[in-house]
């Protein structure tokens, strides 16, 4: 179903997703969206201001070579005007048009920034493209090689398009003043570009000696503080504005407000970093990559509480430690993390050239801050941003002076809160099991329809991927393809969703799963292990699924049994786009190569149903692989079709993958 999310019936739905308080908090945002309408304030008069948060002497020294000559070659493209955005490669940041979508060529319209109809791509242009360089992440990239290399010009330009960006982005005016993300990410570049750009000259009068800057500041942290994501919003976006407007206000501590604003945006940082993360540490979002900008965003957040000697409440530390150790027990031997829910390749601090292993770094912080566990995987990878935020966190006291906290004593590969399942075996295969919440909060935002989907690697190759997300506005039809059942490994019913979509971020009915078993003890000593679960979203039909991974013969058995009514049926295996299929019948042969070895596998199907390959297919949109947001690429996916048994006891559909060549057979 089409949505669009700018109707009045769309309007409607949102409305019936809040509660009462958010409803009131709204209603007051309203009404001092319609005061803030006339000519901005001032910011106060600032004098003396120094900026002291630097980073300790010899931080720079602690960089490995190889990591520091990435960060200097992507500032040297940057220098050259050369940056990519979700897919789409751009030659103009050498003088950026702030307001200008590339790929569709639009330009954001002018005017009170609340009026900007920014959801709308043919009267805004693909606002994606229009906030990504206006985070200004690509401006920490040339501080951090600066401050590496000590070469200027770096500098120069970081302060050319800072004063450039000010002056066409005045407060409350156009597409950059309407999202409190942005703002919040804004903002924490903003503290690194002047930490890092601390030993050039130019520094002092570019920010604490520079009254538009102050104003530009000042008005950021006016905006966040009248306008935090509410109720049924409140996922990462909080997080984001909290943690930049609490960095700003330590960092830049100038203003009469600033001591009100650190205190009530760290009230809010703890109270979300806490309600957005399970107590088994996986992000309730359910969405991985939101998992790694949380994480960034409340490591950069203590970063600035220690280089400002704030006090935090241990529950921050001890949320952020939880996030690690669970992202250390959920990646794979390639330490790639599941593909789950919404991706938008979103950061929270970026100081690392291209080929940074994002997860990899995390995990080098984490071992940096909170020390590593016995069962961790081993972290080969560089990076810049492990240094620096280690220069300024403290470690983790280890003293008794932090809340008591029993860290897992071997590798975790349940998480019943999440209800994520993690079933490893030999020959490094890694299988995700999903029997978990739909979402977060009321909208469950970034959710997908993905109930008791499964997500299996070999040696880190997707052999039945989850697709991804590929675009949020614009393209209705993509949008609803990606994060549609049929899109995932799992079985539909009746052609329907297991949850109702009311809008590309809100879902009307959300199916309910449930896991009956999860025996997920690692099978690499032979043994075999189990997940079951079900869900609800085919009322009256109830959709069950068992795994079974032998380690002994490399198997992977999945059963799919549906109790209820006779109803038509399709079921998905979406193959990674390494993956070649050849199919017959019920039987597929996959074939691909990882390290220059040709690898096998052999995927039975069922019987009953009647079996195709679809790929790259645009109507309606199936067999589809996207490697990051905005790019898509052909994927074949093999689509079941047919009828339940419709008769006692159930209706059932057996699949088997096995990790051995046709020779075997």
């Amino acid at each position: 179903m089409t949505v669009n999310s700018g109707s009045p019936a769309w309007y409607l739905r949102r409305l019936s997703r809040m509660g009462p308080r958010e409803v009131g908090g709204r209603v007051g945002d309203a009404v001092r969206r319609r005061r803030w309408r006339s000519e901005p304030p001032d910011c106060p008069s600032v004098t003396g201001a120094r900026f002291t948060a630097v980073l300790p002497a010899g931080t720079f020294a602690a960089v490995p070579p190889d990591a520091a000559k990435r960060l200097v070659a992507e500032a040297d493209r940057l220098m050259y005007g050369h940056a990519e955005y979700f897919g789409v490669v751009r030659d103009d940041l050498t003088d950026p048009d702030w307001w200008c979508d590339p790929k569709t060529g639009r330009r954001a319209p002018w005017g009170y920034a609340f009026d900007v109809p920014y959801r709308n791509e043919d009267a805004v242009g693909d606002i994606k493209q229009i906030w990504e360089p206006s985070r200004h992440q690509y401006l920490t990239q040339l501080a951090a090689a600066y401050a590496i290399t000590g070469n200027e010009r770096y500098a120069e330009r970081v302060a050319e398009h800072l004063r450039s960006w000010w002056t066409a982005n005045p407060p409350l005016r156009g597409v950059h003043w309407i999202s409190g993300i942005e703002l919040g990410i804004r903002l924490l570049s903003w503290v690194w570009i002047r930490r890092l750009l601390d030993g050039w000259p130019g520094a002092a009068g570019l920010f604490e000696g520079n009254p538009v800057a102050l104003n530009q500041i000042w008005h950021h942290q006016r905006w966040l503080a009248a306008f935090p994501s509410r109720g049924s919003s409140a996922n990462n976006h909080v997080i984001a504005e909290a943690a930049g407007q609490f960095a700003a206000a330590c960092a830049f501590g100038w203003f009469p407000s600033s001591a009100r604003w650190r205190a009530g945006a760290l009230r809010s940082l703890e109270r979300h970093l806490r309600s957005n993360t399970f107590p088994s540490g996986l992000n309730r979002e359910l969405a991985t990559e939101y998992h790694g900008l949380v994480l960034e965003l409340g490591l950069a957040a203590v970063a600035e509480a220690d280089a400002a000697d704030v006090p935090v409440p241990a529950t921050i530390r001890l949320v952020l430690l939880r996030m690690t150790d669970a992202l250390a027990a959920v990646v794979d031997n390639r330490l790639r993390p599941p593909r789950q829910g919404d991706a938008d390749d979103g950061h929270g601090l970026v100081v690392d050239g291209a080929g940074t292993d994002r997860w990899a770094s995390l995990l080098a912080t984490g071992d940096a801050v909170f020390g590593r566990l016995a069962w961790w995987p081993a972290v080969t990878g560089t990076d810049v941003r492990t240094p620096l935020l280690a220069a300024l966190i403290r470690p983790y006291p280890k003293d008794g002076t932090a809340p008591a906290v029993t860290r897992p004593a071997s590798r975790p590969d349940r998480f019943a809160d999440a209800g994520m399942t993690i079933l490893r075996g030999p020959a490094e295969i890694w299988c995700r099991c999903d029997g978990g919440p739909h979402g977060f909060l009321s909208i469950a935002a970034h959710a997908h329809a993905d109930a008791l989907s499964v997500e299996i690697r070999h040696d880190g190759v997707d052999v039945l991927a989850d697709p991804g997300t590929y675009c949020y506005h614009g393209q209705p039809e993509w949008r609803q393809y990606f994060r549609s059942t049929l899109g995932h490994n799992t079985l539909q019913l009746d052609g329907g969703d297991q949850s109702v979509s009311g809008g590309p971020f809100l879902w009307t009915r959300q199916a309910r799963s449930r896991v009956l078993v999860a025996d997920s003890s690692d099978a690499s000593d032979g043994g075999t292990a189990h997940w079951c679960a079900e869900h609800d979203g085919y009322q009256p039909c109830v959709h069950r699924r068992q795994v079974e991974l032998t380690a002994a013969r490399q198997e992977l058995r999945i059963v799919d049994e549906v109790r209820g009514p006779r109803r038509a049926v399709q079921l998905a295996f979406h193959l990674g786009p390494a993956i070649a299929a050849d199919l017959a019948d019920n039987r597929a042969v996959l074939t691909w190569s990882r390290d220059g070895e040709d690898r096998f596998a052999v995927l039975d199907l069922p019987g009953q149903l009647s079996w195709r390959s679809h790929r790259g297919e645009t109507d309606p949109p199936l067999g589809w692989y996207s490697p990051g947001f905005g790019r898509k690429e052909p994927a074949t996916t093999l689509v079941g079709t047919g009828f339940t048994d419709g008769s006692a006891p159930l209706g059932e559909f057996t699949t088997v993958l096995r990790f051995r060549g046709p020779e075997d057979e």
